[in-house]
């Protein structure tokens, strides 16, 4: 295997160097290449590639701002190697993230794997607190990589690999805004392509996000989750109606508690500090912990409601 690393960016210099930095770090003995492809950004990042292109064998490409999904296609064309490692910008990558993803595929070869994130020590109370809430089995079940025992693995963007072979026959990345990783997912497993979780292939993922700005994101990854759903007949799952149950639910514990009936409140407070424990075990910060309920509550309600407006809009 050879592989081919391809960055999409877009007016974030400041994480590429990042990101460029930790992969200088890479305990990884074969070559590799570098490909950054900026998406037509006002704020570019040729300056910063160019300090790293003595330790990396990199490649910068400026092209005009088509979307990440249309960059990452346009990377894995003029990449050399055979086996596509695509990462989103805001990622710092551990010293031994490609000997884990070498070491995996030479062991149990899939022509696409997708890794966890985590949240590094250096990250900002909130950035742990919207990782938790993320990967947390207690709020979206281990579908981000946290557990094996999740059915057929559906990789994300910010940290997805690709063999060539499956890049020629899907044509990488469609159009779509939202969800274009796992419509390539799904394409994937209509060619007889297979799929695998990498545990040990985990990245750092470094939101840059206000409290706002994840309501609008979860709310745009419900949104689009319906329309794959009727893309895809056959992938929708009972599961993908939890969030919106979730905030139905609350909305619903708030008319009962006028009327004295309090249990399904006390259900939801029991949940929110089960949730607030777990976060304080795994992040041995109160701070966190306390932003770990919001950020929770945020996720389900912009999710829920992205999902429910978007499935009674599909419906007429």
């Amino acid at each position: 295997m050879s592989f081919s690393i391809i960055i999409p960016v877009y007016n974030r210099p400041n994480e590429i160097d990042e990101l460029l930095e930790s992969l200088t770090k890479q305990d990884f003995t074969d070559d590799f290449e570098i490909l950054v492809i900026e998406d037509g950004s006002t704020q570019k990042s040729d300056l910063i590639v160019d300090t790293y292109k003595i330790q990396l064998n990199l490649k910068y490409f400026f092209k005009e701002n088509t979307g990440a999904g249309a960059s990452r296609n346009f990377g894995m064309q003029e990449a050399t190697g055979n086996y596509f490692i695509i990462l989103d910008s805001d990622v710092i990558v551990p010293h031994q993230y490609l000997s884990e993803v070498k070491k995996a595929l030479e062991n149990n070869f899939t022509d696409a794997f997708g890794g966890p994130d985590a949240a590094h020590k250096s990250f900002t109370a909130l950035q742990k607190a919207i990782n938790y809430s993320m990967t947390s089995v207690l709020t979206t079940g281990g579908i981000r990589g946290k557990k094996k025992s999740v059915g057929k693995f559906q990789p994300r963007s910010f940290n997805f690999g690709l063999s060539k072979v499956a890049f020629a026959k899907t044509n990488g990345f469609s159009d779509l805004k939202i969800g274009e990783d796992i419509d390539l997912t799904f394409r994937l497993w209509q060619n007889g392509f297979d799929t695998q979780l990498i545990e040990k292939a985990f990245v750092y993922h470094k939101r840059r996000s206000s409290i706002q700005q994840f309501f609008n994101q979860t709310f745009a990854f419900g949104a689009g989750r319906p329309k794959l759903n009727k893309r895809y007949p056959g992938t929708a799952k009972l599961t993908y109606w939890f969030p919106s149950v979730f905030v139905l639910g609350i909305a619903f514990s708030f008319i009962l508690s006028f009327f004295s009936y309090n249990e399904l409140m006390y259900f939801y407070g029991f949940y929110f500090l089960l949730l607030f424990i777990d976060s304080l075990y795994q992040n041995k910060n109160i701070q966190v912990a306390f932003l770990s309920m919001i950020t929770s509550f945020t996720q389900f309600l912009g999710y829920g409601l992205g999902f429910l407006q978007s499935w009674i809009f599909i419906k007429k």
